[in-house]
Parts: C-alpha cells; structure tokens; sequence
C-alpha cells in the first residue's frame, strides 16, 4: 500500500469519529426532538457517503493487486542486455574448476628422481631411477593442477553448439620454490563441437576416460592407461565415432635406444570407437591406424601401425564397481603412459620397425558411505624391445600397485590419500622401485 491511499483511509476513519462525536456536542446545545431527528439524519447520510467510499477504494486495491499478480516478471530485473553482446542469442555460459593441493612422500631404491621433473608431481612410471643408489624419502607440495574452465552452450538452425576451454596451471615453473611458486596457464581442451561433429583440441578418440579410477594421484594407474589430449576433427553417430588426429613420432635410436620425435608425418592417426552403455555400466572398444615416420636430409623413412583398446566400467551394485582398460598392437609409444616406450625402434639402415606393446588395468571402487569411500588397482605395461636395435637399457616392463581412501565432510570437498608402489625394469633386468604416499585436498566449484 502506498501513501495516498494510507493518508485517503486515514481521513476516512478521522471524519467517521467526527461525525459520531458532533450529536453529543449538539444534544448539549439543543434538546429539541426535531433538531436531534435532523442531525442523526444528516449523520446517516455521511456515513453511507463514506462508506462508498471506502469499498470503491478497497475494489480498486482489489483489482490492481490481481494486475500485478498477472503481469510478467520482468526479463531481467538486474541486466538489461547479454553477458557477451557478441555471443549467439540465447547462449548459456558456464563456469567451474577445482583447487587441489597435492603433497607427496616419495623413496627410491635406485637413485633419486630429478628435482623439477613430472615425476616429481606425479606418478610417472619412465621416471622411477634404475642403477642408482638407495635414496632418502622427499616432500613434495604444489597447486599446479588446481583447474578452471569456460563454456558457452547454445542451440543455432537446429543444432546445439558448445564451446569449451579448460586449463590448468602445469605450465612450467615462472618462479622459483623458495619464494613465488609461480606457474603458468596450460590449455587442455579448447574446442568447439555442434551437432555430430567437434574440432579442436580434448581427448583422444582411442581414449576412454569414462574407466579411469577414482585415483588421488593425477592418472593412478598410468602404466596401463591410454592417455592422449591433442587436435582433432571427430563426428559421432550414435553409440560410433570416427577421428581424425594431429599425429607425432617417437622413436628409439639405432644402439642405444636414445628417444627422439619426429613431426614428418603427412597422414593423420585414425580413431574409430565403439561404445555401449546402460544402467550397469558401459564396455567401448576402439581401435587405432598410425603412420610412423622420420625423414633426414637424404631418406624418408615411414611404418604403419595399429592398435586396439577395450575398456569400460561395471557396475557391481550402488556402492561397488569395477573398472579396466586392455590396450594392444603395435606403434602405442605416445598413447600410452605418458610416452613410456617409444612409437618405433630405428634399424642400421635408419629404417622403422614399430613396437609391439600390451598394457592394462583394473580397478575396484567400494562407497562405505556418503563420505567415505576406496579404491584398489593395478596397472601394467610391457614392450617387446628387439634389444639387436635398442640395447638393454630401454624399458622392458613397469607395473604399479595403488590403494587410497577418500574422505568428503561435505559434497565437492575430497580429503585423501593414496599408498603408491611402483616398479620399473630393464631389458637388462636391472629393476628401480618406489614407493609414495600421496595427500590431497580438492575442492570443486
């Protein structure tokens, strides 16, 4: 109720007291039955006056309160035009990421992993030292995969579009451990995908992320794991999808298996996947065609390659599942656990011969309760060197054993810690091991 209308009932109410109060007065001014009769008349008639008054003015609060009940709300009561005037109308745009602080316990037996490298940061199975003296344990601490990301989801002729950007800030030290820590932007995904089809840069084709385990290291069972962010152009029907990927060469050097890459390839790695899914989980299988290659000055030296991966994730019941990964062929060097064992080996002549190898996971998942929950799982990776070509000093084998706890006091936040063995050998035979606690806190936003 506004003003006018308090101040109009206001003096409605005054002028009814008014007129109950002026016979009292005239009664003691004229007694006479004619002039009583006279006044209580004229009294009767302001009063009726008043009271139309009154009940015009309640219809019309009536009747202005249902206009306003009715009416729309406004489209936006705070912002006027668009986040973004350059976007597509009616975009959606989205924001999140995670904070993570990792901290890690980390003793070889065989020399000390370099101060600064990835497998510093995380579990990298290449890194474990072999040939070295025991070494004491190391403290590690960092934010460096705490992450953020954009999206802008809208819908153009028919067909949804999305565009997405992810980072993390595993970008290289721009600082230093004793004072800044500082570190730089590292893109993951930049892509834009609309109807069937996407372009840019996210995760391979031949990868199932879906199968990871719930792991507080970065990947958890690496060793087993096709792992592959690059560029791409995929299209996906259905339950298939077909992409054609940014290729690129490791290869073992002729003698002593020194690894070096090659970006003479003039044909892009080929992806085609399958994928069923249901209420109790989901199996994929995908498979992989590459061309290896490297050119010098006076040869050119090319290998096909092809592989395949099974995977998927079965549902055991609500607080139990399995998860796996089984990957296989030839040319797997750079999909698999983080460039473990190269693409190809390089013979005397400078020709190519790709190299065969197996790897997998598996993983069991168990949920005690809404706030706690485990994880166990092994991981497993092995190449069949032609040590004629490589020496022995390349890898034969690496294999892991992980098992961790998670604690959440509330949704989003995760309170962990992951008990980590690792062990890589040689074609000598020689053997490095290690073993890692690895704590975190992540909070997701």
């Amino acid at each position: 109720m506004n003003r006018s209308k308090q101040t109009k009932r206001s003096a409605l109410a005054l002028a009814i007291l008014l007129a109950i109060a002026a016979p009292t007065h005239a009664l003691a001014q004229d007694a006479s039955p004619q002039t009583l009769e006279a006044r209580i008349a004229q009294l009767e008639q302001m009063v009726q006056v008043l009271k139309s008054e009154l009940d015009a003015q309640k219809a019309a609060d009536a009747d202005a309160a249902a206009k306003l009940a009715a009416a729309p709300p406004p489209a936006n009561p705070i912002q006027a035009t668009t986040v973004m005037p350059a976007a597509a109308p009616g975009t959606k745009f989205s924001f999140g990421g995670f904070i993570k602080l990792d901290a890690m316990l980390t003793n070889t037996d065989s020399g000390e992993i370099a101060d600064g490298s990835t497998g510093r940061l995380f579990y990298v199975p290449s890194t474990i030292p072999v040939g070295g003296a025991d070494e004491g344990t190391d403290l590690d601490m960092h934010a460096q995969f705490s992450r953020l990301w954009f999206g802008a989801d809208s819908e153009i002729a028919g067909r949804k579009v999305k565009a997405y950007l992810e980072m993390d800030l595993f970008g290289g030290a721009l600082g230093n451990e004793i004072s800044t820590n500082t570190y730089g932007v590292t893109i993951r995904h930049a892509y834009v995908s609309w109807g069937n089809w996407l372009a840019g840069q996210t995760w391979s084709n031949f990868q199932d992320v879906a199968a990871l385990p719930d792991a507080i290291d970065f990947v958890g069972p690496t060793e087993g794991t096709i792992f592959v962010r690059d560029a791409q152009v995929r299209y996906t029907r259905g339950p298939w999808s077909v992409s054609l990927e940014n290729p690129e060469t490791t290869v073992a050097a002729f003698g002593t298996g020194a690894r070096f890459n090659s970006d003479d390839n003039n044909v892009p790695d080929v992806t085609l996947r399958y994928l069923h899914k249901g209420d109790w989980g989901h199996f994929t299988v995908a498979g992989l065609a590459r061309q290896l290659k490297f050119e010098t000055p006076t040869s050119s030296e090319s290998e096909s390659a092809f592989a395949v991966s099974v995977s998927g994730k079965w549902n055991l019941g609500a607080s139990d599942d399995i998860r796996y990964m089984l990957s296989g062929g030839n040319g797997l060097g750079r999909y698999l656990a983080f460039g473990l064992g190269p693409d190809a080996m390089q013979a005397s002549d400078g020709s190519l011969e790709a190299l065969d190898a197996t790897a997998g996971f598996v993983a069991w998942r168990h949920v005690f309760s809404p706030q706690w929950r485990s994880n166990v799982f092994y991981s497993v990776a092995r190449f069949d060197n032609d040590t004629a070509l490589t020496g022995l000093g390349v890898t034969e084998s690496a294999q892991s054993i992980h098992a961790n706890l998670i604690y959440s006091p509330f949704p989003k936040l995760d309170v962990g810690a992951e008990l980590i063995f690792g062990e890589r050998e040689l074609e000598s035979g020689a053997t490095g091991e290690m073993n890692r606690l690895h704590m975190h806190v992540k909070y997701n936003f």
